[in-house]
């Protein structure tokens, strides 16, 4: 049986369990490979010279000669390199199952106000805004340096996550979830801008750099927090396979195969949401990637079976997250993550919109 799946602004895909199977998959063996040696790349890229050589090394937990370069690989490039295959992987897996979801082209991980709730969060740190109990909690957070901002980017996110979650429940139709979500992000957002219009330039200034993303400066510990939570996120979205493949053709349709439509659905907004959370949380507001690998990803594989598909993507995110920190490691010159994402991810975006036959209908 051959079921075929539209999304507005995609090309028509094909689930064909027995056709060209093994090229799809062998595909996918490819960008696991790329990921790898991007990964080595990312390794070796920074301000200091290091060979492929004693990268290797180190990853294979070896001694190299110098001790300088084990430090320097063991506490900085590794920890980097880890940190963006797992942003790209997360943010990759969380913005298909939300285009999936939603039946949306341009819907991302960042649709629901994850992004805003834990920018509110690092806003309240940064400005110092509230009194009482909620001023000496952030200012007890911001003792805390690095821990403390990403403890308050989660507590934000987590705020709207639990919003999100409620509303999930009253809310029957994916479309009118998204639009609460996007109308939640905004005025969030609005009251960020109003904080930071409050306190110090100085202050601000910290928010802005924190907005502009970061691979850098995870520790070992943050490691440990940012893989687990990334591995529980993307196993629950390689589990949820079936019925995101049900839901291409919507709900209805997933109805008819049984699929329970509001349990998968909360366990993909649950899912999304804490891939997106703990990114953000660590790395800040990393645009596109969401919004733009599961598009690359399906034209790369040619097909939306997410079988296929959604390995495809987290190693595709990986692969482009590792790409936009080498890029950003140019030497002499560091570019924030953000703004290489941009260049790259709005031309996709735009592709998308003018391939849209809604758009091209309204052309003609």
């Amino acid at each position: 049986m051959t079921l075929t799946a539209s999304m507005s602004g995609s090309n028509t895909s094909v689930i064909a369990p027995d056709e060209s199977v093994r090229t799809r998959w062998l595909i996918v063996i490819g960008l696991v490979a790329a990921t790898a040696a991007l990964f080595v790349v990312a390794v070796t890229s920074g301000s200091s010279e290091i060979g492929i050589r004693d990268a290797v090394r180190v990853l294979l937990g070896q001694e190299t000669q110098g001790s300088t370069t084990q430090v320097v690989l063991a506490r900085v490039r590794i920890p980097r390199a880890v940190t963006a295959a797992c942003a790209g992987a997360a943010l990759g897996a969380a913005g298909l199952q939300m285009q999936t979801l939603f039946r949306n082209p341009l819907a991302d991980p960042f649709s629901l106000g994850l992004s805003s709730g834990a920018s509110f969060g690092v806003a309240i740190l940064v400005t110092g805004v509230g009194a009482g109990a909620t001023g000496s909690f952030a200012t007890g957070l911001s003792v805390l340096g690095r821990f403390g901002t990403v403890s308050a980017a989660a507590l934000g996110a987590g705020a709207v996550l639990v919003v999100v979650l409620l509303l999930a429940r009253a809310v029957r139709v994916p479309t009118t979830l998204l639009i609460v979500g996007v109308m939640l992000g905004s005025a969030v957002t609005a009251l960020v801008s109003l904080m930071l219009t409050w306190t110090d330039p100085q202050r601000a200034q910290q928010f802005i750099a924190w907005g502009l993303g970061s691979f850098s400066g995870t520790t070992e510990k943050d490691i440990l927090v940012l893989t687990s939570t990334t591995a529980a996120g993307l196993l629950l979205a390689l589990l949820g396979v079936k019925p995101l493949n049900g839901l291409l053709l919507g709900e209805n349709y997933a109805r008819s195969l049984g699929v329970n439509t509001k349990r998968i659905r909360f366990s993909i907004l649950a899912g999304a949401s804490l891939l997106t959370g703990v990114v953000t949380a660590f790395c800040g507001p990393i645009g596109f990637i969401g919004i733009a690998v599961p598009h690359a990803a399906r034209r790369i594989v040619g097909t939306s079976d997410h079988r296929v598909l959604l390995p495809a993507t987290i190693f595709c995110g990986s692969s482009a997250a590792l790409g936009c920190s080498i890029i950003s490691m140019i030497p002499e010159h560091i570019i924030p993550i953000n703004v290489i994402t941009s260049l790259v991810g709005a031309p996709v975006v735009i592709a998308i919109i003018l391939r849209s036959k809604a758009i091209q209908g309204v052309a003609a």
